[in-house]
């Protein structure tokens, strides 16, 4: 694959890494001019239809998500047999590489990273999207300091919670309880991983180990994950609590979704900013992390940045490490440490009582499930017709209100469903009420004044008014200066400065302007191509003529051959001189030689004789050299046969 040019647009230049289901390159983006990830399946998986599926729903799941603590996609296609997703390049290392350089990260490393995860995870729950393949080796530190997660392969809808043949996809060593038992998977699940992630971070090692990886399936359906703080004992009792929260047995008593679990982290950092830290403590682990993980801004402030700058990222500082100051989690290492003892102890009897609890489990799951107790869930109806909307929740169970609520959106046609209320994935009884919102198309806003304004700065005005910008275009424009807008289009066509409003999102393309054509009147022929070849323009002759102020062969003028604007790629006609024109020798014969001259000379001709023959002016003509009516350029000399004095 190095070397080669992906879909005529994607050069591979190096290897970055290599997975089960494809192999990620560093790749230059010629159209664009820069560096991308590009992520290529592996030949032998090309004609299987499942992987291929899950190819393309990590490129659907992450466009749909716009965060900075998520890596972009920005394409994806197949050339030929290479099927292929193209992704935002992020030099640096991953979590996996941090810890396996720092066995422990320090309490505030710890809380930084998981910050961003939880920034990056909350915006893909609020999406409707579950990750369920999260682990430090999708976790990405960038150089820069940015930290992003990557890998939507295993993402699904945070709806669909059955289980499917490929629902141990994941990595064992981080998958949730129910994942492993059930096959079930919800926002909860990534809880449960990124909880694991927060331990291994503190504690050095992951909670559960094992030679075969049925046996720590084993262990996370039936054990509890312990606190750090028994592997560690710098970790402070609210990140314990934090851990435990997280790892609950029960989905029912972990956080809901990744914007609680932040929430909580968030406050439990103030908490600890608050009790002030032991400076002998942050000494100790200092000298062994000399700088702070940087990450970007917390997730309010995350939003306005991500629209500007990055200036307010966090910047490397070396952190404060806190001693507990209190009891841990009032004694709850040791407590869990005995009960986990005693659970193995009774391992044998306690599977049987697991049997007959699975049983009775079951059982109540029917109930709830298909039985009379069951609840129904309301399904997406996004993009489909209010007719099409209706029937799919009247064949779910549910009572769809004869009114519906018209809503702007930037992505649905008007008239096309936008959602429902209450929202998808919603658990509600059988025939409740639900209420269609249909797309009014996007929300109409004032466009700003882009016109000679610089293109970066034009861009940025109108990102701040909420639109969107497409590559911009260029042409040649000899009243706006290089690199300065001429006009904004809309995705018609139209120029925006003559509407008064147009849709929220919605495509707009910049002309920006090259300057003046170039001027080559004066030129050589050659001299005149390479000026506008060196501009994207293409030079052809075209009329000659004459001309009694420029030399033959020197270019009068550059004409555009198109009408209308002239852009690179375009064609100039070059009008060229063939020198003043010929004259034709008139017949001066039986004129005096004075008359003679005087008339040849006002025809820009030079005149000769011999003036020893004929050493007066009224001496009569009798021809001339060239003869007359020959033609001779202006400047040719005339010589004159004069009549002999005797």
């Amino acid at each position: 694959m190095i070397g080669r040019l992906i879909d005529g647009r994607y050069r591979v230049r190096s290897r970055i890494a290599r997975g089960g289901m494809a192999t990620v390159y560093l790749a230059t983006d010629l159209r664009l001019e820069r560096r991308v990830a590009i992520k290529v399946m592996h030949g032998h998986l090309a004609d299987d239809s499942q992987y291929k599926a899950r190819f393309i729903q990590e490129a659907r799941s992450a466009a749909r998500l716009a965060h900075p603590n998520v890596v972009n996609v920005y394409d994806q296609g197949q050339d030929a047999d290479t099927a292929y997703l193209v992704m935002e390049y992020l030099p640096g290392i991953t979590l996996r590489d941090l810890l396996e350089e720092h066995r422990f990260l320090t309490t505030d490393q710890a809380i930084d990273i998981m910050e961003a995860v939880l920034s990056g995870l909350a915006a893909a729950h609020k999406n409707g999207i579950v990750h369920r393949d999260l682990k430090p080796e999708n976790v990405l530190l960038a150089d820069d300091g940015r930290i992003k997660i990557s890998d939507f392969g295993l993402a699904r809808a945070a709806t669909a919670q059955t289980a499917t043949g490929n629902a141990l996809l994941g990595t064992i060593a981080y998958l949730s309880p129910e994942l492993v038992t059930r096959g079930v998977a919800d926002t909860r699940s990534d809880i449960y991983a990124v909880g694991i992630m927060l331990y291994e971070m503190l504690a050095g090692e992951q909670p559960f180990k094992g030679e075969q990886p049925f046996q720590i399936a084993h262990q996370h359906a039936n054990d509890t994950v312990g606190v750090p703080s028994a592997k560690n004992s710098a970790v402070p009792t609210e990140l314990d609590e934090l851990v435990l929260w997280a790892t609950a047995r029960d989905p029912d008593q972990r956080p809901r979704d990744a914007t609680t679990m932040l929430e909580q982290l968030l406050e439990t950092q103030a908490d600890l900013k608050a009790q002030g830290a032991d400076e002998h403590a942050s000494q100790a682990q200092t000298a062994v992390f000399p700088q702070r993980t940087m990450v970007l801004p917390s997730p309010t402030a995350q939003t306005t940045a991500y629209a500007g700058s990055t200036a307010d990222a966090t910047q490397v500082i070396r952190p404060p490490v806190r001693h507990r100051t209190g009891p841990v989690v009032a004694d709850s290492t040791t407590a869990l440490a005995a009960k986990s003892a005693k659970r193995k102890a009774r391992g044998f009897w306690l599977f049987a009582l697991v049997l007959i609890l699975a049983a009775l489990a079951g059982g109540t799951g029917w109930y709830f499930s298909n039985g009379p107790g069951a609840l129904v869930t309301v399904p997406a109806v996004s993009g489909e017709s209010v007719e099409s909307a209706r029937q799919i929740l009247t064949a779910a169970e549910l009572t769809v209100a004869d009114a519906t609520r018209d809503v702007t959106d930037p992505s649905i046609p008007a008239g096309q469903v936008v959602g429902v209320d209450p929202e998808s994935g919603a658990q509600l009884e059988r025939e409740a009420s639900v209420t269609l919102l249909v797309s009014i198309g996007p929300a109409q806003l004032p466009v700003p004044a882009v016109a000679s304004l610089p293109e970066g700065d034009a861009v940025a005005a109108l990102r701040d008014a909420q639109f969107t910008t497409t590559d911009s275009t260029t042409e040649f424009n000899g009243d706006i200066d290089e690199g300065l807008v001429i006009r904004a289009l809309g995705s018609d066509g139209t120029d925006l400065a003559t509407v008064p409003t147009y849709g929220e999102q919605q495509p707009v393309t910049l002309v920006v302007s090259l300057g003046a054509v170039p001027d080559v009147a004066g030129m050589s022929i050659d001299d005149a191509t390479a000026t506008l070849e060196s501009v994207g323009l293409i030079a052809e002759e075209g009329a000659r003529d004459y001309n009694e102020s420029v030399d033959r062969n020197v270019v009068v003028a550059g004409v555009p051959r198109t009408d209308g604007a002239v852009r690179p790629g375009d064609t100039i006609d070059l009008q060229i001189s063939d020198g003043p024109a010929p004259v034709t020798v008139p017949d001066v014969s039986g004129m005096t030689r004075d008359d003679a001259v005087a008339e040849l000379e006002a025809l820009g001709l030079t005149v000769s004789y011999n003036p020893l023959f004929t050493p007066f002016g009224g001496a009569l003509v009798t021809g001339t050299n060239p003869e007359a009516d020959e033609l001779v350029s202006r400047g040719s000399n005339v010589a004159l046969y004069l009549q002999l004095l005797g």
